[in-house]
């Protein structure tokens, strides 16, 4: 009998498994949608949002590889989607129906073990979002958005190149305005924390200005 292997799982198509492809600005699903489904970020970033009953939209995560997203569709008390997924930067995404996805979860401890780690971790993110927005200034917020962006702290190399993001969105990221997002990228560029030549380059130095009280 062939040993389950997650990472095969979640990088290779098979039963209630497509693999598929995204396009910069597509929409995976939109709020209010039907969850019917698990996605898993193989390469690419994915934006997060939502839309308040009185027209208000938020950022609420950019997502890159290694995460999931639709996972709200594994409790059944969550029918709909409750945020809109949009590609900002093109890449693949694991598609799981979700009565496989919780039936791989159920026999294989591996794969679960996997899951779980991700929605706690996932969990602390919010957690610190939340401290985030209540203690700290503006400025540390976009330069803890930017290093995020970059996947900064996570196994491996961290990116340093972040796809074109507006900065009306950084904005609703952070909770401030455009022009305060416009000045505090002068400031960073300034001071050598990033570079802007058609790309966004982001250095580790970025961490100075989350670090500093």
């Amino acid at each position: 009998m062939r040993l389950f292997n997650p990472r095969t799982f979640l990088t290779r198509a098979g039963l209630g498994r497509t693999i598929v492809d995204l396009k910069k600005k597509q929409t995976v699903f939109s709020q209010g949608d039907p969850a019917n489904d698990v996605f898993y970020i193989q390469s690419g970033k994915v934006r997060l949002n939502v839309i308040s009953s009185g027209g208000k939209e938020a950022t609420i995560a950019l997502l890159g590889t290694g995460d999931f997203f639709g996972e709200e569709c594994i409790a059944n008390s969550h029918p709909l989607r409750m945020v809109t997924a949009t590609v900002i930067a093109e890449g693949t995404v694991l598609k799981v129906a979700k009565k496989e996805m919780i039936r791989a979860l159920h026999e294989q401890h591996a794969l679960s073990d996997i899951f779980v780690a991700y929605l706690l971790a996932r969990n602390l993110r919010v957690q610190e979002d939340l401290v985030d927005q209540l203690f700290n200034s503006s400025e540390k917020r976009l330069a803890r958005a930017l290093l995020l962006l970059t996947q900064f702290g996570k196994e491996g190399t961290a990116e340093t190149v972040i796809p074109k993001i507006s900065q009306e969105t950084l904005a609703e990221m952070v909770g401030t305005t455009r022009a305060r997002v416009s000045f505090f990228m002068n400031r960073f560029r300034k001071l050598g924390f990033i570079e802007y030549n058609g790309v966004l380059q982001v250095h580790r130095s970025l961490l100075n200005v989350v670090l500093h009280d």
